[in-house]
């Protein structure tokens, strides 16, 4: 059956207000919106969610040195046994003179040797071998830094780099925006030519440096590479600033950007969407440990004298507390014991996007 879009809107107009309420509050809460902030938890989420729909496709990995494998011969229980595999990448297996290479190979290539060495030596005329990796050591991924587990994941597939931060339980509330993998220069890592322009290397090793905006938002593989045993996925801190009280719209701890970026004060106010219109703007303070003391030292500062360029934009450093308060509150000193207390208990953590 047919309607006519005419037919709809004379049907919508047909029905008292309150459907008409319901059904625009709908559509808006149907639509996409990203808003400019994101908490550390939403990060976390998109980056398990990316790393599923990203997963690579399976293909067998080489054997390597350190590795348990379980070797069966099919109607020979006397030839199946577990065999680890030796530091110089070799086995060794009942009646087969020397050493068996196997570092290097995949299981299946593993199987179709000691078949034909199994043949060679007469032990068995139509051997049928299946090798399995029970215990894998030889392809470490080392994942450090400002991750929620910090760990060695053992590689036992292609494994990308939002997989390796997934395994990790993604990232903490002061990671930095850049993701380093260290790379010994040896290892030929197809698709790492893809990104030279962010890429440093020597005779020993290799370094990737790829923004975390880039691998959650941009959509391109280039970004979400693949990670191999003796990668070192580090996620460096950036450090946190936090800008509290009544003074400003979104009060909230933000993460510094990599690459030591200057935050002053007016940037962690716009961080924390502008001031509000009860704001005491120039009675506003910043909060510092003192290295000395280990007290808070509490630094004045004019907002609005910065604004209208009569005062110099003040630089915040991590952990300082930027609190606003506004003119219904108390006086500012009086606030700054319940400002530290929300610190690390109940204020929000944003990631700029």
């Amino acid at each position: 059956m047919l309607i006519s879009v005419r037919g709809v809107t004379d049907w919508l107009w047909a029905k008292p207000w309150w459907i008409l309420a319901v059904l625009v509050l709908v559509s808006c809460q149907t639509g996409y919106g990203q808003g400019k902030d994101e908490t550390p938890q939403q990060t976390n989420d998109r980056i398990q969610r990316l790393a599923t729909l990203a997963r690579a496709h399976p293909v067998d990995t080489p054997i390597g040195s350190g590795d348990l494998l379980h070797i069966d011969v099919f109607d020979v229980p006397e030839l199946s046994r577990e065999v680890r595999v030796s530091d110089v990448g070799d086995i060794s297996y009942p009646l087969i003179p020397g050493k068996i290479p196997a570092a290097g190979s995949t299981p299946f290539e593993l199987e179709r040797k000691i078949e034909q060495l199994l043949v060679e030596n007469g032990l068995v005329s139509h051997p049928q071998v299946s090798v399995f990796v029970k215990e894998q050591n030889s392809q470490p991924v080392s994942i450090v830094g400002a991750v929620q587990k910090p760990m060695v994941y053992q590689v036992m597939r292609p494994t990308t780099l939002l997989e390796a931060l997934s395994a990790a339980g993604g990232i903490t509330d002061d990671a930095g925006s850049e993701i380093l993998i260290t790379r010994p220069a040896r290892v030929d890592a197809p698709g790492s030519e893809a990104i030279s322009a962010t890429s440093d290397t020597d005779k020993d090793q290799q370094i990737i440096t790829i923004r975390l905006q880039d691998l959650l938002e941009s959509g391109n593989a280039v970004f979400n590479i693949q990670v191999y045993g003796g990668d070192v996925v580090s996620v460096p801190r950036a450090g946190i600033v936090y800008v509290l009280g009544m003074g400003v719209s979104q009060p909230g701890g933000y993460v510094l950007q990599s690459r030591g970026e200057q935050v002053t004060v007016l940037k962690a106010v716009a961080l924390a969407h502008g001031l509000t219109t009860f704001a005491k703007a120039d009675s506003a303070v910043i909060m510092r440990t003192n290295p000395i003391t280990g007290n808070k030292d509490q630094i004045p500062v004019h907002i609005k004298a910065i604004e209208n360029r009569k005062a110099e934009d003040v630089p915040m450093k991590s952990n300082d507390i930027l609190y606003v308060p506004d003119n219904r509150g108390m006086k500012v000193l009086a606030r700054g014991s319940e400002a530290m207390l929300g610190v690390g208990t109940q204020v929000a953590v944003f990631r700029a996007q």
